[in-house]
């Protein structure tokens, strides 16, 4: 079989600024269609965009896109559309001329470049504004004429920095629903770097958290979902040694934790063939009361707590950003 070019390759990539390790050795194999780059301010995520924008020089080791290494400035300005956090407008253009000269930049010429320009403002909802000059947009039309200028040209990868920033709800559902529509066309891979966990987990499948400049945790969130291991506590009235024994018959793992005067917690993680009934079962069985009962499953929150707490990911020589 011919092996699939990662559409993001890390090698032990080193990035310093100001004689400080901001990115420190990162190593990683990206291949997902829609991947989630999340960290704590100061974890280096918007370092790595810049990095892979070319932006800033490796120190050691190396980036590519598609095979292609990012010090490649040409190649790289036809492969990738950008979307930046902050606003990066020429004001007194009209949105279409705006969009337009990006393109160009790209490498399209400048009739494709024109008719594309109109296609990206119509595709983002704001073709009756394409001739307004993008000083009078509001935030929610700047963030959309972002967007247009990263599509316009139809790169491989799109790199979202901050996507919904400081968007109203209706105008964040909006957006998201855009990039699932990119994400499910299946013409462009994505890169979504953001500090809300909800954006990640409802736009992407892979997701690589980062803290203290280091990665902390490389996921495919589509597998995580679907392995999830189920947690029940129960707070009990009754429970003792052989209800949990017969918990752990049915293949669940199980703690017990007497509390005194017949109670007790029970914690228990529930395999896919067990259903909840089962525990109901034995608890009427062996004369227990279930009093309380919490139930949930693994989240990307649960995910990305764990890779804070990681006490492998140790800190660089100084804070990243």
């Amino acid at each position: 079989m011919t092996a699939v070019t990662p559409v993001v390759q890390l090698d032990g990539l080193v990035v310093r600024l100001g004689g400080r390790t901001v990115l420190d050795g990162l190593t990683a194999s990206l291949s997902g269609r829609a991947i989630g780059l999340l960290g704590p301010n100061g974890a280096g995520k918007s370092t790595l965009i810049n990095a892979l924008l070319g932006f800033h020089r490796a120190a050691a080791g190396t980036a590519r896109l598609f095979g292609t290494d990012v010090a490649d400035a040409k190649a790289l300005r036809r492969l990738v559309g950008y979307m930046p956090e902050n606003d990066a407008f020429i004001s007194h253009m009209s949105g279409v001329r705006f969009v337009r000269y990006m393109a160009e930049l790209a490498g399209l010429p400048p009739e494709a470049a024109l008719e594309r320009a109109h296609e990206a403002f119509f595709y983002v909802g704001l073709g009756e504004a394409r001739y307004r000059k993008l000083g009078t947009y509001s935030l929610g039309m700047k963030q959309l004429a972002k967007l247009a200028q990263a599509v316009a040209h139809g790169p491989r990868l799109l790199l979202l920095d901050e996507p919904t920033n400081g968007l109203d709800p209706p105008a964040r559902l909006r957006m998201i629903r855009l990039i699932r529509e990119i994400r499910d066309a299946g013409l462009m891979h994505i890169v979504i770097s953001s500090h809300l966990l909800r954006d990640v987990e409802e736009c992407c499948e892979e997701v690589v958290i980062l803290k203290d400049g280091r990665i902390a945790a490389h996921c495919n969130l589509e597998e995580e979902r679907r392995a999830n291991r189920k947690f029940v506590e129960l707070e009990t009235l009754g429970a003792d040694a052989a209800f949990a024994g017969a918990v752990s018959g049915l293949g669940c793992e199980c703690a017990f934790y007497p509390n005194g005067a017949g109670l007790a917690r029970v914690k228990v993680v529930l395999p896919d063939s067990v259903e909840m009934r089962e525990l109901f079962r034995l608890a009427a069985e062996h004369e227990v009361q279930i009093r309380r009962m919490n139930y949930r499953r693994d989240s990307l929150e649960d995910i990305f707590l764990g890779a804070m707490k990681d006490p492998r990911v140790a800190k660089p020589s100084e804070g990243a950003r």
